[in-house]
């Protein structure tokens, strides 16, 4: 089950899970994107079940999971990827801009997890795999702060410190919790800042050779498909010119 899986990260996942092997449920509001995003895993031999929902919603976040469920026949592997980053000063920000973040980056991560957990120990104790996994994207912010970036920020430290308490509750039901932080990835979440924030954004990187969707799909692929000794707790991700 991949969160997010209309655009960027989230539908280059789904892609590659799908080539792994993986029947995948891809759950987004853009339910024509999915629609399209499914056809291409079932034209390659994949299978893809669409699951349209708006995850910041514990109901509907519970219903995905259910039909996912369902439709697939079991969950064995979570990818939290749906997110939202709105930049720009704290001093006279709107707050509906900050509930949005939490409620997509944090609350709707939480809701998918706390619904999706039973599954994925019950997965975990079965053939074939006998482990399970929740990846959670978060951020270079889940470690690190920055200005113009406080409440983007809070929420990624809010999902790499659920990650690691997870972690450590599920790691003796072989259902293994990993945190992937992404430097700066060219997708489209920087679009959704007015053009002063995006020029603002662009001239604290500079010139530099950004990561694309697919790293970050090689990376869930890498972590999804160690073997069940393994766990992957926490991997940063830098485009290599990135200070």
């Amino acid at each position: 089950m991949v969160t997010g899986a209309s655009s960027s990260i989230g539908h280059a996942t789904a892609l590659e899970l799908a080539r792994e092997g993986a029947d995948v449920a891809l759950v987004g509001r853009r339910e024509d994107r999915l629609t399209d995003l499914a056809g291409e895993i079932t034209a390659a031999g994949g299978k893809a079940l669409v699951v349209p929902a708006d995850i910041t919603d514990s109901q509907a976040a519970a219903e995905a999971v259910e039909r996912t469920v369902e439709g697939l026949g079991r969950l064995d592997i979570l990818v939290n990827n749906a997110g939202l980053m709105l930049l720009g000063p704290a001093s006279g920000a709107d707050l509906n801009d900050w509930r949005r973040m939490i409620d997509i980056n944090l609350m709707g991560l939480m809701y998918t997890t706390h619904a999706a957990v039973p599954h994925l120990v019950k997965a975990a104790a079965e053939e074939p795999r006998q482990v399970a996994d929740i990846v959670n994207v978060s951020s270079l912010n889940g470690r690190n702060a920055y200005a113009m970036m406080a409440v983007y920020t809070a929420t990624k430290f809010g999902v790499t410190g659920f990650s690691e308490a997870l972690r450590q509750e599920l790691a003796k039901q072989h259902v293994r919790v990993s945190v992937i932080e992404p430097g700066s990835v060219d997708t489209e979440l920087r679009t959704h800042n007015p053009a002063a924030v995006q020029q603002y954004i662009a001239s604290s990187l500079g010139d530099i050779e950004r990561l694309q969707s697919q790293d970050i799909a090689d990376t869930v692929g890498y972590i999804v498909t160690r073997p069940r000794h393994v766990a992957v707790a926490e991997l940063l991700v830098r485009p290599a010119e990135q200070a």
